[in-house]
């Protein structure tokens, strides 16, 4: 510091001592001696006004780093608070997700059973109800007949055959009734009918049955209510946990999102809390050593101070100057002589040594020792020297530019990549989610088609059989009709002859014709095939399991006269007739209705089934595009992290290339900004410019780090 402030009073007062020399020459040392000591505290002026800001400077940012890392002290443990209890509400989630599921499987796995129960159920009544209507119309029936004296009409009816097979598959009947009434029902020739108690009997047992379906009605009309109680129950429960389940799937989607956003916020804060810390501890540490720094300038420039002032007074006193007047006659003379060239080779050889901390500046002063020397060569050392620190402190100043752009696009690029990093984990969690959620929905929608496809199955087959039935019933019946009417127009041909109707007459063919003119004759006509020659047919296996009806026995007493048993029994026949025709009738309306419903419930499947596989193509197409979505998360996370580590080895790297240029930077500056003044200086001693010859012997004679030293 001191050797600077003595280079700045060389170069002021340069052309000056060029100049010849008119005043004392005492009084001209004292002079610079005192504008010395006014230059030396002007600069402890100015560096204590420096120290003072710089002062400043810590104190303020002591304090904000010390509220920043307070803040982020108070923020870690409640971010860190905030994730588990957030941690700690998904879990709860998911538990209550599980259990909303399985409750509503639970739900849904009763409905099914309970439906399943129902139709069993309905099934059940269905069967039991048909057959107790035709056992009380049958009953209903025989009844009515017996009352109106018709017993053997009713016996020839499917009504009658109704009842024989109540009477042989009920065991609930009494033996003597079963007995009574199978044989009024067998109309043997040795029974004596018992009206009355025939009537009584059916009337009995016509009521018992229609208080047993009664009984049957009320207690399915009771399971129809408690299924239909269960299922809207069982619904709004269903319909309760599907919305439960719904919401707490969102408040999982949010709460997750949440989390790995808290989780990012703490790592962020926790890594800038790091480097608050480390920045106070440096700034701490910058501080402390810029006070001892001051300091020790303070003492130094004191001592300084006091030198100056105790030189200034030995000097100024009257009797040395009265003895320097004496003693120095000629000394205003000597000081005007122009500087020698072994005073400038020694003031700039001072000087080089006083600023020498590069080991170039040695060859300088092994020139300047030199007894030799060329001041042209001496000159052009320094000016290359000059350009030479020059050059380095530019190539410093480029990498510290360097250094602190690179360290600047690297953190920034480091902190892209974590940023792209934990959203491509975030995709790649939801990806993942998507791809198990829409397999799981294919799974079941796979299920419900091939269920569907059963169904359609299972009922086609029952339509099968339904119409194979209705087909064998419709040529039963027709053939029944056929023979009836075979009968009863044969009947009409004896008693009734005016409604009988005779078979179309054979219709010649133009072979008959021409045989019948020629005077031959026609062959006979074969004989009707079919039922008893009747030419009615039937399918060999309904014949089998519908037999036609017996002749009337009545018909054998009617043959000889028109008598009322003859038209009852073409009355019978006429019955036998209706009934057949209104069973075909409603068989027909029953298969049409049938075969509609088959049909709708076809459509119906067909499209949900479409419906269904297009659901399974769209969302195997989706579950595609989400594996693929996947894939490449996976693989940009990997290479993207792969980036991220190569980007911090890269600022691994420049803390190794650039801390330690960082560091001393302006430690070098500033020395390398002395070595350049020194040098300068020294040429323009060297080119003629006077520093004094007792500033030069300070000069020389000063230690490094004394008066005439230096102080970097």
């Amino acid at each position: 510091m001191v050797a600077r402030a003595a280079v700045l009073a060389l170069l002021a007062g340069a052309a000056a001592e060029q100049q010849q020399v008119t005043a004392n020459p005492i009084r001209k040392v004292v002079t610079m001696l005192q504008n010395l000591k006014k230059k030396v505290a002007q600069e402890g002026e100015k560096e204590t006004e420096l120290f003072e800001k710089f002062m400043c400077y810590c104190k303020n940012g002591d304090e904000a780093l010390a509220k920043s890392i307070g803040d982020a002290d108070a923020k870690i443990p409640q971010v860190t608070a905030d994730i588990e209890s957030g941690e700690a509400e998904v879990a709860q989630l998911k538990s209550d997700l599980k259990s909303h599921q399985t409750d509503r499987a639970a739900a849904k796995a009763a409905m099914a059973e309970a439906t399943n129960i129902r139709q069993q159920e309905a099934a059940t009544f269905a069967d039991l109800k048909a057959e107790a209507d035709a056992n009380i119309a049958a009953a209903t029936k025989a009844t009515e007949a017996i009352s109106k004296g018709m017993a053997g009409s009713f016996l020839q009816t499917s009504a009658a055959q109704v009842l024989r097979n109540l009477m042989t598959a009920k065991n609930n009947i009494a033996d003597d009734v079963r007995e009574e009434v199978t044989a009024f029902l067998s109309n043997s020739a040795d029974y004596a009918p018992a009206s009355g108690q025939i009537t009584g009997i059916l009337k009995q047992m016509t009521d018992t049955m229609t208080a047993d379906l009664a009984e049957a009605t009320g207690k399915e009309n009771a399971n129809i209510k408690a299924f239909g109680e269960l299922m809207a129950a069982k619904e709004k429960e269903v319909a309760a946990l599907s919305k439960a389940i719904e919401e707490k799937m969102v408040r999982v989607g949010k709460l997750q999102v949440e989390i790995v956003e808290m989780k990012e916020d703490l790592d962020d804060t926790s890594k800038a809390l790091l480097e608050d810390k480390k920045f106070l501890a440096d700034l701490n540490k910058n501080c402390a050593t810029k006070a001892d720094e001051h300091a020790e300038n303070q003492r130094l420039r004191s001592q300084e101070l006091l030198a100056l002032s105790d030189t200034i007074k030995v000097l100024n006193d009257d009797d040395a100057l009265e003895l320097f007047k004496k003693t120095l006659p000629g000394a205003s003379a000597l000081l005007q002589m122009k500087v020698s060239s072994a005073s400038q080779r020694q003031q700039a050889l001072a000087i080089i040594k006083a600023g020498a901390r590069d080991p170039k500046l040695n060859f300088i002063a092994l020139a300047l020792q030199g007894k030799k020397v060329d001041f042209s060569k001496v000159l052009k050392m320094i000016d290359e020297m000059v350009s030479t620190l020059t050059a380095e402190q530019q190539d410093d100043n480029d990498k510290k530019e360097y250094c602190e752009t690179q360290f600047d696009l690297a953190d920034d690029k480091k902190k892209g990549l974590e940023r792209d990093v934990s959203n491509l984990e975030k995709a790649i969690e939801k990806a993942k989610e998507g791809a198990s959620a829409l397999a799981a929905e294919i799974k079941a929608l796979e299920e419900g088609v091939a269920a569907l496809d059963k169904s359609v199955a299972e009922a086609t087959e029952q339509r099968k059989e339904e119409h194979a039935e209705y087909s064998e019933l419709m040529a039963a019946d027709g053939a029944a009709k056929e023979l009836l009417a075979f009968a009863k127009n044969r009947l009409n041909k004896f008693y009734n002859p005016s409604q009988y109707k005779a078979p179309p007459k054979r219709e010649l063919t133009a072979e008959d014709r021409a045989t019948l003119a020629a005077g031959g004759t026609l062959a006979p006509t074969e004989a009707p095939g079919g039922i008893a020659g009747t030419g009615v047919t039937v399918l060999a296996d309904v014949s089998a399991h519908k037999a036609a009806p017996p002749p009337p026995p009545a018909t054998a007493a009617a043959f000889s006269k028109k008598s009322e048993e003859s038209n009852g029994v073409i009355a019978l026949i006429d019955q036998l007739i209706g009934e057949l025709t209104k069973e075909m009738t409603e068989a027909k309306a029953t298969e049409k209705n049938a075969q509609e419903d088959y049909e709708s419930a076809m459509g119906d499947a067909a499209e949900k089934r479409a419906t269904d596989s297009k659901s399974i193509a769209d969302k195997a197409k989706a579950k595609a595009e989400t594996e693929a979505e996947l894939e490449a998360s996976t693989e940009e996370k990997a290479a993207t992290t792969k980036t991220l580590m190569a980007t911090l080895e890269h600022i691994q790297s420049l803390h190794a290339e650039c801390d330690w240029l960082l560091q001393y930077f302006q430690v070098r500056k500033e020395a390398r900004t002395g070595e350049i003044e020194s040098l300068k200086t020294a040429k323009s001693v060297l080119s003629g410019a006077d520093f004094s010859l007792l500033q030069v012997k300070s000069l020389r004679g000063a230690r490094p780090g004394e008066n005439g030293g230096s102080t970097r």
